[in-house]
């Protein structure tokens, strides 16, 4: 027994403290990169993706409207690149400065929501006016309120922190401001936008930890006031009937989900092959932008839809990961904000192309076709990035700190 403690002992060495603390910095910066690398890498292969995906769903259309099967093709990757842009950018910004950007962030969003409302700026398009023009560049400003109501709404929260206890300090002022924007966006009228900021606000705040009693409350509301919406409208009414009852009216109310579950279907397991799509033929309708889903389906089949999903699944794992680090109160909510927005929008473009849910026109991230989602949607990603680098330069910050002192 003796000899045999000797022998274990000859094993054991001594780590000091210092050489401790080095290796979890060095473990938790090999884990932080290794996410960065997900949500990066995940952003990119969508948006390539979908770059592939918009030249294949639009070139009839395209064709046919323009006499360029490139057109949409061309605008969607000159809009990759500012997006591109707009991620190095926002991923090199401390997002702690969008603390003090929330408010005149918001103000800007709110007047280009107005003037979109206004009859001689606004571009109306399928009896809806969402869109602005600025000299050769279109933009769709309720794409623009996703961003700037998920960062208004984590700083309020962020500065409320210790009061979320008491509903009048979490209503006030986000709840008057989220209904204000969302109003705006439904006047356009835009109920899918409506329903994203509305239902990522309501993520935001079950992420922020508030009573579940007050959200309950908050829901049981929203949806009263969703389905009032709904009901008002012949349009959005015949819609909500025809998801209910789709087989009722397969050539007017049902027809898009009809040809969307055909092109789904068409596919089988390895699709017909990417650019050999039949439903593209003016059978889907808006089929490069909020139908993208089914024609990718159909191209390259249920294996590359799975893929795209992964690819989905990586994206908002990485993003949860940057929140769960994210060293302070404000980052954390940031980015739970920008992953529900991004999530949210993922089930309900996914739900009404298969059914699941009722139509809703909302774009599918980073594949449809906008410019304005896609610059948007990849900024917020570098946000993102931002907030998951944060703690490897505060570590980068302590060891320096340290080293100074030790110095002195």
């Amino acid at each position: 027994m003796g000899s045999r403690a000797v022998t274990v002992s000859r094993h054991l060495r001594l780590v000091s403290p210092e050489a401790r603390t080095s290796a979890r910095r060095v473990a938790a910066e090999i884990s932080t990169r290794r996410t960065l690398a997900m949500l990066i890498g995940a952003t990119a292969f969508l948006t390539v993706g979908g770059l592939i995906m918009v030249l294949s769903a639009s070139s009839v259309s395209a064709y046919a409207q323009y006499g360029s099967s490139f057109l949409f093709f061309k605008r969607q990757a000159a809009y990759a690149a500012v997006g591109a842009l707009g991620l190095l950018v926002t991923s090199r910004m401390r997002y702690e400065a969008w603390q003090r950007l929330s408010a005149p962030f918001l103000v800007g969003t709110v007047a280009l929501l107005a003037l979109v409302l206004h009859p001689s700026s606004g571009i109306e398009a399928y009896g809806a006016s969402r869109w602005i023009s600025v000299g050769p560049v279109t933009i769709q400003p309720s794409e623009l309120a996703k961003l700037s109501l998920v960062v208004f709404a984590a700083t309020m929260l962020a500065r409320k922190w210790g009061r979320l206890s008491d509903p009048m300090h979490v209503a006030l002022p986000l709840l008057p401001v989220t209904v204000l924007v969302c109003g705006m966006v439904m006047f356009q009228p835009d109920l899918g936008t409506t329903v994203i900021l509305a239902g990522s606000s309501f993520l935001l705040l079950f992420a922020a930890g508030v009573r579940l009693r007050y959200l309950m409350a908050t829901g049981i509301v929203g949806t009263a006031v969703g389905l009032a919406l709904i009901m008002g409208e012949g349009y959005r009414r015949a819609r909500f009937l025809s998801f209910l009852h789709p087989e009722t009216d397969p050539q007017n109310a049902g027809y898009q989900l009809f040809q969307s579950l055909i092109a789904l279907g068409s596919g089988g397991w390895f699709g017909v092959g990417l650019g050999a799509s039949r439903q593209k033929w003016m059978y889907v309708p808006n089929a490069h932008t909020d139908f993208i889903f089914s024609i990718l389906g159909e191209e390259v089949g249920l294996v590359g839809e799975i893929v795209v999903l992964f690819a989905f699944g990586v994206l908002i794992y990485a993003g949860i990961r940057v929140a769960a680090g994210a060293p302070d109160v404000f980052g954390r909510l940031l980015a739970s904000g920008i992953v529900s927005w991004f999530g949210l929008q993922i089930v309900v473009n996914l739900g009404a192309v298969t059914g699941l849910l009722p139509i809703t026109g909302v774009p599918l991230p980073m594949l449809s076709y906008g410019g304005s989602s896609l610059v948007v949607s990849l900024a917020a990603v570098g946000i993102l990035v931002n907030v998951g680098r944060a703690p490897m330069r505060r570590a980068k910050r302590k060891v320096k700190a340290r080293t100074a002192r030790r110095a002195a």
